[in-house]
């Protein structure tokens, strides 16, 4: 199973694949170096693919350049990052501890051209001694949502996984698993997770992640300005808000207004990741904004909310953000945006539905509709920028999950297409897609617009 400490990850934006996989990279090369690193003399790392296409603009060479240094996504501050990498000069402190000459526009290659065998996110590593003798050379792959694994280990066989008392591969075998314990889906998902740690560190991390998601919407509500990177694309959320409260006061309201609340929250996130803020993985930055938003649509538009229904869609969200992971992909390189808005709507209308009591059939059917009615989703960012048409597309991804949501619970779980074969259709969809439309912003949306 994937757990909800690796589906759920609080880091910094604007990119789990771009940025905090990167940064993750770099700091597990260093790692790696051990007692060596006292002979590192220079340094170069190289991207490849997508992230050597659309890095500058997510940011990659300085989160490769904050991970070299000792900094982890998790813990590095979003306020201070820029003043670390505006420090580093001409010189870095690998490790946090060890100096060396580092000159980040030559150290720092961008290989638009070069092979990427493995996966489209592809950078090498390489420490030199000052006799130019090479000490390491590793190449790493960030496969989507903050995953990082060594090139040779992307299509390795899965390293056997602690065992847990409910192991499932599929929504089929999962939703037999319900039926065979008379169990809903968050708490066999629960029930694996505490075969592996304490209630203590599963319920700490859980709400963790609901705070994480909840300070991220209040500041993105809070802050106004124009986004970094080069678009002068202007932050909404601010006015978004202060009109929405305006219109409390009117008598008469509509009834969609609602929706401008779920998109307001999913805007304030993805502009905070934009700019470089504290965001959660979910399963990916750039789809970072649809399940906080449906969250806290639940938490605070849905009559019974609770901390223990906040618990069980966030457990159930794991579930079928990990059935994506496995049976198919949560990294827009690999098969576009289908595989990152697109789940997080699958994540977050099955979370939603388990949340108001539906179910398992009807979670499964939620999830389902989310996915199904994102498939062919290009990711074609203008720019290379979590930007546009990012912002606004998680935005929709959060109203299509409530939506999403509120059809499977007006049924009785009964479908015709099940989600294992949505998943694989969005697998077998990437892997038709164009290359152009998979994050390289070399096609689509990030071509047809001229800027002036």
């Amino acid at each position: 199973m994937i757990s909800i400490f690796e589906l759920f990850k609080i880091g910094i934006g604007p990119s789990s694949s771009h940025t905090v996989g990167p940064m993750k990279a770099a700091g597990a090369f260093v790692a790696g170096l051990g007692d060596g690193i006292a002979d590192v003399a220079r340094l170069r790392v190289t991207l490849y693919g997508s992230l050597a296409w659309t890095g500058k603009g997510h940011g990659t060479d300085k989160a490769v350049l904050l991970g070299l240094a000792g900094e982890r996504p998790d813990t590095v501050d979003p306020d201070q990052a820029e003043a670390l990498v505006a420090a580093a000069g001409r010189h870095l402190l690998l490790g946090g501890r060890h100096p060396i000459a580092f000159d980040q526009a030559a150290d720092i290659v961008f290989d638009g051209t070069g092979e990427t065998p493995a996966h489209p996110n592809t950078l090498a590593f390489a420490a030199f001694a000052a006799d130019g003798r090479v000490i390491a050379e590793e190449r790493w792959c960030s496969v989507g949502g903050g995953f990082v694994v060594p090139e040779a280990e992307v299509d390795a066989p899965t390293a056997a996984a602690p065992a847990v008392p409910h192991p499932y591969r599929t929504a089929a075998g999962l939703l037999a698993l319900c039926r065979a314990h008379g169990l809903p889906i968050a708490e066999i998902v629960r029930r694996n997770e505490l075969s592996l740690r304490t209630a203590d560190e599963v319920d700490g991390h859980i709400a963790a992640v609901a705070d994480a998601m909840m300070r991220c919407i209040d500041r993105g509500m809070a802050r106004d300005g124009v986004l970094p990177g080069g678009l002068k694309v202007k932050r909404r959320a601010k006015s978004i808000h202060d009109r929405l409260q305006a219109d409390r006061l009117n008598n008469s309201h509509a009834q969609h207004e609602v929706m401008d609340w779920v998109s307001l929250y999913a805007i304030a996130v993805n502009e905070e990741n934009a700019a470089g803020g504290r965001v959660v993985t979910a399963p990916t930055n750039g789809a970072a904004g649809v399940v906080p938003a449906v969250l806290r649509y639940y938490r605070d538009h849905c009559h019974g909310a609770s901390a223990a229904g906040i618990a069980d869609f966030l457990l159930t969200a794991t579930a079928i953000g990990g059935l994506c992971k496995m049976n198919a992909s949560i990294s827009g390189a690999e098969v576009g945006c289908q595989g990152e808005v697109g789940s997080a709507c699958s994540m977050a209308a099955a979370g939603l539905a388990a949340a108001l009591g539906g179910s398992p059939a009807q979670v499964e059917n939620a999830a389902e509709i989310g996915m199904e009615h994102h498939l062919g989703l290009t990711c074609d960012p203008i720019g290379g920028l979590v930007q546009v048409p990012c912002i606004e597309r998680n935005a929709f991804g959060a109203v299509k999950a409530i939506t999403a949501a509120s059809l499977a619970l007006r049924g009785d779980g009964t479908h015709l297409v099940t989600l294992d074969q949505v998943i694989a259709t969005m697998r077998e969809t990437g892997a038709d897609m164009q290359s152009k439309y998979r994050e390289t912003s070399l096609g689509g949306l990030a071509v047809n617009f001229v800027e002036c």
